[in-house]
């Protein structure tokens, strides 16, 4: 049992409150996942730079003089620390440089996600404690998802925490289970994907991830998720302009949408959506099983 949250905002006046209304959102899940929290937020772009998330267990040492460090390789980065996590800022097309860079540099570093637009916060304890840790309320963003957990297949770690990003500005929450993600892990594998947990949540991410590099929309890669993924899910995935919602065909695992003019919310239940602005006014409603529910902003543009 896992609580999952997003938030795809249609009025820009909001942006700012994004933070505020997905920690609210994620810290009303917390009896359903105190084990472990995450949130990604999607900020507006910075043009000609890009975004790395990466976390550390012993981040006063490995954050200390990195932006030397970098330059010393050859690459001109800015560091943001937040406690255990750090955002690091590179010149576009830099990531997968400076990912290597790191990897000799602070081999006890990880990388949470990157892309242009997505920050990914996520450490082990109960929600209010891993938005307070990195003050997710004072972060502004056009969408994001959230995830609290109950372990129930895998250790309670941070690398096992929720939300799981194996492309850029991509990725994933899940409520579920899947049967068969270690032959899914192989297939991925031998295409080129690496993996960072046996979490079979990073597997549905990975497995988006390839989909949409053959090029597919979000949209299109969950659909065919419905065919080559067995067990029962609820997926919630971000990317850099979408937001996207699908269940497996049984839908055992609770889950409730909002819309209204100004947003679209869901949640894995309706306290969850409470509190968020004009919700009295929204449609609500259950996703339908073996449906992909997906927005974009690019294509409401």
């Amino acid at each position: 049992m896992c609580g999952i949250v997003g938030l795809f905002l249609k009025d820009r006046s909001l942006e700012p409150k994004l933070g505020a209304l997905l920690s609210d959102m994620l810290i009303t899940m917390t009896d359903r996942g105190p084990d472990s929290a995450g949130i990604a937020i999607y900020g507006a772009p910075t043009s000609g730079r890009a975004k790395i998330t990466v976390q550390s267990a012993a981040a006063a040492s490995d954050f200390a003089r990195l932006e030397g460090a970098l330059a010393e390789a050859g690459l001109r980065a800015s560091v943001s620390v937040k406690s255990t996590h750090a955002v690091i800022e590179v010149e576009a097309g830099k990531v997968d440089e400076t990912r290597a860079a790191l990897a000799r540099l602070r081999p006890g570093i990880r990388v949470m996600g990157s892309g242009d637009c997505v920050e990914i916060y996520k450490e082990t304890g109960l929600p209010k404690d891993v938005v307070a840790r990195f003050d997710v309320r004072s972060m502004g963003g056009t969408h994001g998802i959230g995830h609290t957990r109950m372990a129930t297949e895998s250790a309670v770690t941070t690398l096992g925490a929720h939300p799981f990003s194996t492309g850029a500005d991509q990725c994933l929450v899940h409520n579920g289970s899947l049967s068969n993600h270690n032959n899914l892990r192989r297939e991925l594998v031998r295409e080129g994907m690496t993996f960072e947990t046996q979490n079979d949540s990073e597997v549905a991410a990975a497995y988006l991830t390839a989909e949409m590099a053959k090029g597919k929309d979000l949209g299109q890669a969950l659909t065919s998720a419905l065919d080559d993924l067995d067990g029962f899910f609820t997926f919630v995935v971000g990317t850099k302009s979408g937001f996207g919602v699908v269940r497996d065909p049984i839908a055992c695992k609770p889950a409730v949408m909002a819309e209204t003019d100004r947003y679209v919310a869901f949640g894995s239940e309706y306290r969850a959506l409470a509190n968020l602005p004009g919700i009295e006014d929204a449609r609500v409603w259950e996703p339908e099983p073996a449906t992909v529910y997906f927005w974009d902003h690019e294509k409401a543009a």
